[in-house]
């Protein structure tokens, strides 16, 4: 009888999966780096970072006509950081990176409910981070409509915790999650349209922030807008930013009114033959030059791919740089293919800031970046080298001495990327 019952339940399994797919894959991320400089100017006498951490997944997804389900476990692993035979994770890193179901609702609208990633346009406001192990995700519901070149996401977010005595057990909602621009509430829209050679978007977001300060709980709510545009011909494109942001943000246990804040960048890239590609463009990013005041006018990018901007170094806006005196970032690049499976990408960045600091200067520096990447049968390899040429204006802004630091400020990086495919009954 036993039998029977495995039998009927292999066949009824069978038959489920013939109306639906499922897939199951996997990731494994090892990354060594080699810091010294990287986020920060190191002094001279201080002893370079060097460790290994990976990032392991295990995605799941099932799909039927009517509804999508996914879900994806996730650990960041320093090596080293457990003692040996330790029954528990010392850093806790181990997490439901994503858990989300989306609804066919027909006529092109769908909802996408749950933990998901949040990415848009180049990743400027809204972006995955993949680069950073521990990625980035957002608990939303997700209202789409598609149709044909059409797109449109409306998200809405209400953030609580556990914490504090009276919150949603019993009474009150005071949300006391903090940092790096965590939100209590958010509300974004996302409009985009792609015809034969341009496309546009437009995005509208509000983030209310719990406002500490205030000791009446209340929410401290800055809005971004803005729009992103694209235009590329045979081999020649163009790549546009412009946002805007207003109303107050949280910086620590105070807040201030954002007022002028923007953000506004343009790219170009040519590819010169089938080989080589060139890039040139420039992001200006405001800054706030009203020190001790209730106002300021400096940008944050908020929840983007920052990491992908302004440097591999991370000196700017990871996690640093808020409500500071913004940035001037001027770039060349290049990308050159050295074979089927073999490239090379070359970028140099000049950086100064928006607004004057304290002594006057402007210049902060210049950062060079190199990747090499070489894809394997079933695996890829990076190899990274970064280097900082730091100006006067670097050791201000970063509060070191110049005489202090250390005369070579740079950071390697080698990452091996696996992606395993366990099942997919789709094929």
């Amino acid at each position: 009888m036993k039998k029977q019952y495995v039998i009927l339940g292999l066949l009824l399994g069978c038959l489920q999966f013939a109306q639906a797919q499922f897939t199951l894959d996997g990731e494994f991320k090892p990354r060594t780096e080699y810091r010294h400089g990287f986020g920060s100017l190191i002094p001279k006498d201080a002893e370079p970072g060097f460790g290994i951490s990976t990032r392991a997944r295990l995605n799941a997804g099932y799909a039927t006509e009517t509804y999508k389900f996914y879900i994806s476990f996730q650990d960041v692993m320093v090596w080293g950081e457990n003692r040996q035979i330790l029954p528990y994770d010392m850093n806790n890193s181990f997490a439901i990176f994503q858990a989300w179901a989306e609804l066919q609702l027909g006529s092109g609208w769908s909802t996408k409910i749950g933990r998901q990633v949040l990415s848009y346009d180049d990743q400027r406001i809204l972006g995955g981070l993949d680069w950073a192990q521990q990625a980035r995700n957002h608990d939303a519901g997700l209202i789409k409509y598609k149709k044909d070149s059409f797109a449109l996401d409306i998200a809405l977010a209400w953030n609580q915790d556990y914490s504090h005595p009276t919150g949603f057990i019993s009474v009150g909602n005071e949300y006391n999650t903090s940092g790096f621009f965590s939100y209590k509430t958010m509300q974004m829209l996302h409009a985009s349209k792609k015809w034969e050679n341009f496309s546009g978007s437009l995005l509208l977001m509000n983030n209310g922030f719990q406002n500490a300060a205030s000791g009446l709980g209340d929410v401290a709510n800055l809005q971004t807008m803005g729009a992103h545009l694209k235009w590329g011909k045979n081999a020649f494109s163009l790549t546009g930013n412009i946002y805007i942001q207003t109303g107050e943000a949280i910086y620590g246990t105070s807040y201030k009114d954002v007022k002028g804040a923007y953000l506004a960048s343009l790219d170009a890239s040519f590819k010169l033959s089938p080989k080589i590609g060139l890039g040139a463009g420039f992001e200006v990013i405001s800054g706030n030059d009203k020190a001790n005041t209730d106002e300021t006018g400096a940008f944050f990018p908020l929840y983007g791919t920052n990491h992908k901007f302004n440097g591999f170094m991370d000196y700017f806006y990871v996690g640093n740089h808020a409500n500071s005196v913004g940035l001037v970032d001027v770039h060349v690049g290049a990308n050159f293919k050295l074979g089927e499976t073999t490239s090379l990408m070359a970028k140099v960045l000049n950086f100064s800031a928006e607004k004057e600091l304290p002594s006057g200067e402007k210049s902060l520096g210049t950062e060079v970046d190199l990747v090499l990447a070489k894809q394997f049968k079933g695996y890829g390899l990076k190899i990274g080298y970064s280097h900082m040429f730091a100006s006067d204006g670097m050791y201000e802004l970063k509060n070191v001495a110049k005489a202090d630091a250390a005369d070579v400020q740079n950071w390697a990086w080698v990452q091996l990327l696996i992606k395993p495919k366990f099942l997919n009954t789709a094929k």
